[in-house]
C-alpha cells in the first residue's frame, strides 16, 4: 500500500495530467492572440477578395486577381519588390558575412569597435535612418558639398530611384544578418580551423571546406529572415523609393488611399502574403533542417 502511494504523492498519472492542462492554459493566450489577430485577418481578406458583392448578391470571383496580374503597372510593382529583396538579400549576406568572420576569429580590441558600429543601425528608426539619408545621399547634400568642394562634379543621385531603398534596407538590416551569422559562426571550433592551417590550408580553402560547410544552414536561416522582412518593409520604400514603379507596401497604401479601392488593396496584400508564406515556409524549413543535423 505504501508503494502505490508513493507515485501519485510525487507525480503520478493525475499530477502529469494537471500539469498537461497547465500547459495548455499557458499557450491558449499566446496561440489565440495569433489565430485573432494574423489567421483570422488573412483568412477575412482572401475570402473577401474571393466572394464579392455584385448586382445578384455575394458571388465568387477571381477578377481583382486577374486584373493584378494583367495589369503592367501591377506587375511591375511586384517585380520591383521581388528584385530589391532578392539584391539586398545578396549584398547583405556580402556584407555581412566578412564582419561575422572577423568578429567570430579576431581577437583584437578593435574588433570591439566593429562590432558596435555593426550593431548601431539596430537603435535607429526607419523614419530617422531615411532622413538621414537623403540628407547624405540626396540631391544638395553632404556627399555633393564635399564634391563640390574638392572640385568634383556631383554624382546621381540614389534618392527616389530604386537604388534608395536597397541602401536604406541593407542599412537597416545589418546588425540582425551580423547577429545570426556571427551566431552560427560560434559552432565551428577553433581547433578544426587550426588543424586545416596546420596542413597547409590557406584562408580561402579554410573558408570553402571547413567554414561554409558547418554554417549552411545559419546561412539559409539568416537569409530567409531579413528577406521576410524586407519584402514587407513599408517605412524605407515609402520615403526613399520612387513614385513609380514602387514596392508593394506603399502600392497597398496609395490603392487604399488614393484610389478609395479597398477591394485591389486586399487582392495586393494577400498577394504579398503568399509570397511572404513562401519564404516563411522556406525558413520553418532551414529551422528544421538546422535542428536535425544539430541532433545527429
Amino acid at each position: 500500500m505504501a508503494d502505490t502511494a508513493i507515485p501519485s504523492a510525487i507525480g503520478g498519472s493525475e499530477p502529469a495530467i494537471g500539469r498537461g492542462l497547465k500547459g495548455l492554459l499557458l499557450v491558449a493566450i499566446p496561440v489565440f492572440l495569433v489565430g485573432w489577430l494574423i489567421i483570422y485577418p488573412i483568412i477575412a481578406a482572401i475570402l473577401s477578395t474571393l466572394f464579392v458583392d455584385g448586382p445578384q448578391g455575394v458571388h465568387f470571383s477571381t477578377a481583382s486577381y486577374q486584373f493584378f496580374f494583367s495589369d503592367p503597372y501591377s506587375r511591375a510593382n511586384l517585380a520591383l519588390t521581388l528584385w530589391t529583396t532578392g539584391l539586398c538579400a545578396v549584398l547583405l549576406l556580402l556584407v555581412g558575412l566578412p564582419i561575422a568572420l572577423y568578429l567570430r576569429f579576431s581577437t583584437s580590441r578593435f574588433a570591439d569597435l566593429v562590432q558596435s558600429l555593426a550593431i548601431f543601425p539596430m537603435f535607429v528608426p526607419s523614419i530617422i535612418l531615411s532622413y538621414a539619408l537623403i540628407r547624405t545621399i540626396g540631391p544638395n547634400g553632404t556627399l555633393d558639398i564635399l564634391l563640390n568642394a574638392i572640385g568634383l562634379p556631383k554624382i546621381p543621385s540614389p534618392y527616389l530611384t530604386p537604388w534608395g531603398p536597397v541602401i536604406g534596407l541593407v542599412w537597416d538590416n545589418l546588425p540582425l544578418t551580423v547577429l545570426m551569422l556571427t551566431a552560427g559562426l560560434g559552432s565551428i571550433s577553433n581547433s578544426a580551423v587550426e588543424a586545416a592551417r596546420d596542413v597547409g590550408a590557406g584562408p580561402i580553402r579554410v573558408f570553402w571546406h571547413i567554414i561554409l560547410p558547418r554554417m549552411g544552414n545559419s546561412i539559409l536561416v539568416t537569409i530567409s529572415f531579413t528577406v521576410l522582412g524586407i519584402f514587407s518593409s513599408f517605412t524605407l520604400p515609402y520615403v526613399l523609393g520612387p513614385a513609380s514603379p514602387e514596392m508593394m507596401g506603399p502600392f497597398m497604401l496609395r490603392t487604399f488611399n488614393d484610389l478609395y479601392d479597398p477591394l485591389n488593396a486586399k487582392t495586393q496584400a494577400v498577394i504579398s502574403f503568399v509570397f511572404c508564406l513562401f519564404f516563411g515556409l522556406f525558413y520553418v524549413w532551414s529551422i528544421a533542417r538546422n535542428q536535425r543535423s544539430q541532433t545527429r
